[in-house]
């Protein structure tokens, strides 16, 4: 597992204020020296961040107020012509179209998300009536990849390992929280099913019904064979089998300033 660097430096200005003295001197006249105040003292407060484990390949950092959730996965693609279903699948699944592949819970990585802030919409969807699907919805996940490269860690946004054949660029969207869906066991068991778990798909790039994250764009999956645009950006992605760590941080909305 690739080690992150947890320790962080806040600072906490402590002020204290020294009051000026009087004094009458003989005679009636009065005179006042002030003294200047004592500069304040910066006192240096390191705050590590704490991992708390959720699950197998799955943790909850914590650091004051701020909450990421850290998923263990591997390079499971860098080439090839299928084109990229997913970022992130689960292991045994989608490996010759996803880069990343981690051997992990998708509803603990749900529930990790859940802790640190993130509120999940819903997937995409088609609607039988209007004959239209529509896109994921829910709060927009910041996804860093993170990865040790002789001897240096390196933290890269996930967008920059996608490519988009298309424009010539590296993918622009942010992902969503979707928060699949839960279904029946088809074996009678008590437990439900969670959907992005049976499909294999965590991290979408092409919809998916069942989409743990996916893009909040309408984007169906194509046909390999007929071509599909995201590819694995090749140069900028490690080689297969290298250890990353997939740091997710959910990003709340900005209220809209009122006129």
């Amino acid at each position: 597992m690739v080690s992150l660097c947890l320790g962080v430096m806040l600072f906490a200005g402590c002020e204290s204020e020294t009051p000026g003295h009087s004094a009458a001197k003989a005679g009636g006249e009065d005179s006042s020296k002030s003294s200047a105040a004592a500069p304040a003292q910066e006192t240096e407060k390191p705050v590590a961040a704490k991992k708390t484990e959720i699950g197998k390949n799955v943790w909850l950092e914590t650091q004051g107020k701020k909450r990421r959730v850290i998923v263990g996965a591997v390079i499971a693609l860098r080439e090839g012509n299928f084109g990229l279903e997913c970022l992130m699948c689960r292991k045994n699944t989608k490996e010759h179209e996803s880069i990343l592949a981690a051997d992990a819970d998708a509803k603990e990585i749900h529930a990790a998300l859940l802790i640190a802030g993130g509120e999940p919409g819903a997937p995409a969807y088609y609607d039988e009536n209007t004959r239209e699907l529509h896109p994921p919805r829910g709060m927009k996940i910041k996804v860093l990849v993170q990865y040790e490269e002789k001897g240096k860690l390196h933290t890269v946004r996930a967008q920059d390992w996608v490519m988009n054949t298309r424009t010539k660029k590296t993918l622009a969207e942010d992902w969503v929280f979707a928060g699949s869906k839960l279904f029946a066991d088809p074996d009678g068991k008590d437990k439900p099913v969670y959907g992005a778990n049976s499909d294999g798909g965590f991290i979408c790039i092409y919809n998916s019904p069942v989409a743990m994250l996916d893009l909040p764009i309408t984007n169906p999956n194509k046909d390999p064979e007929a071509g599909r645009e995201f590819q694995p950006n090749t140069q900028r992605i490690p080689q297969v089998g290298t250890k990353v760590s997939v740091i997710l941080e959910a990003v709340p909305e900005t209220p809209k300033k009122s006129k």
